[in-house]
Parts: C-alpha cells; structure tokens; sequence
C-alpha cells in the first residue's frame, strides 16, 4: 500500500522533525508545543504550554527535589503532574497518566447521571481493545472493568488505575528522574536561587 504524500506546512515539518530526534529535553521539543503561550502568567525564560513547570517563578528546589522521594509526592503536585507528562510524551506513553487522571477525575463525579456517561466513555478511550490510547493491563483487569462499566460506580476503574499507577511507579517514574527533564528542572530552580 503507499499513501499520497501530502503537503506540509513549516510548522508541521518543525513539529515532526523535532518528533524525529526524540530527544527528553524539554528546550529539544518545544517546537512540538503550541505556539501561543499563557501571557497572563508570570514566567521565565520559556513559555511553552507543556513546559511550563520550567518557567514558573513559584516552584522551588525544594518542591522538585522532594517529587523523587515518592511517585504519589510527584502525582500531587501540579507541577509534577506537568513535568511527568512532558517527560511521558517523549517516550509515547502519556496515555497511563492520562488514564490515572481520567479517574482521579472521575471519582469526583457527583452526578449519577454522568457517571455512567463518563464510565463508558474512560472505558472506550483507554481500556477497550484497539482503544485510541490504550493502556497497558492484563485481559483479566480488562474483563473486570469491562463488568463494571456496566454498572458503574465511583470506584468502577479502581483495578485498572491500580495496575497503571503501579506501571509508571515502577518503569516510567525511574526513569523520569534520571532523565534530562527532570536534571534540567532541577538546575533552573536552582540557578533562580543564585
């Protein structure tokens, strides 16, 4: 099979060739990023949307030093949140900690009328087989949230979100914190101080 060449724009020649290298420092991809960044904040050097963990003047040394003593201290703070994304996208894994988002966000729903919804639709982009971001869980996790989605509850993802957080606890989040990213955060918040 061969597929027509389409014409690409300098933007998205930019964007995939920066793809081409991938590369974990987050200067190497910013090109990938969008074009318009948040001006109503107060930032440093970048202004990236991804990124944008590098240029805010309010997190401290201390606050990213202390994300490596646990995966759960990295997952609590918004920061963290956005460095591990960034970090995950140079490896094309993001959809685990989207899908542990997903949940986080889905145990807040209030509504009965919209859990349901909500369940169907975490379920068909992340766990259904051939899902558009599908997570790495056993078949028997699979079924078992497939049952549950049937008659959802808040606690319906609970397995599955389990075992993914367990995955990027014990694989992704290693090496998250040896990686480029994470080195360079740690040397802008520091130079601030000197």
């Amino acid at each position: 099979l061969t597929f027509p060449l389409m014409p690409l724009n300098r933007g998205m020649r930019t964007r995939l060739g920066c793809l081409s290298h991938k590369s974990d420092s987050c200067n190497d991809f910013t090109a990938i990023l969008l074009d318009k960044p948040n001006r109503a904040l107060k930032m440093w050097p970048i202004t990236i949307r991804d990124c944008h963990f590098f240029s805010f003047r309010r997190l401290s040394t201390e606050e990213a030093t202390r994300w490596a003593d646990s995966f759960d201290s990295l997952l609590s703070h918004k920061y963290g949140v956005a460095a591990f994304r960034a970090f995950l996208k140079t490896e094309f894994s993001e959809e685990n900690l989207e899908f542990w988002l997903a949940c986080e966000e889905f145990k807040k729903t209030r509504s009965t009328t919209k859990l349901a919804s909500k369940a169907h639709r975490i379920f068909e982009e992340f766990i259904d087989v051939q899902a558009p971001r599908e997570v790495n869980i056993d078949f028997q996790t699979r079924e078992v949230t497939r049952n549950n989605v049937q008659e959802p509850s808040l606690s319906c993802f609970d397995q599955a979100q389990g075992k993914v957080h367990s995955l990027m606890e014990k694989d992704s989040y290693p090496r998250f914190l040896r990686s480029k990213i994470y080195m360079d955060l740690l040397t802008q918040t520091q130079r601030r101080l000197s």
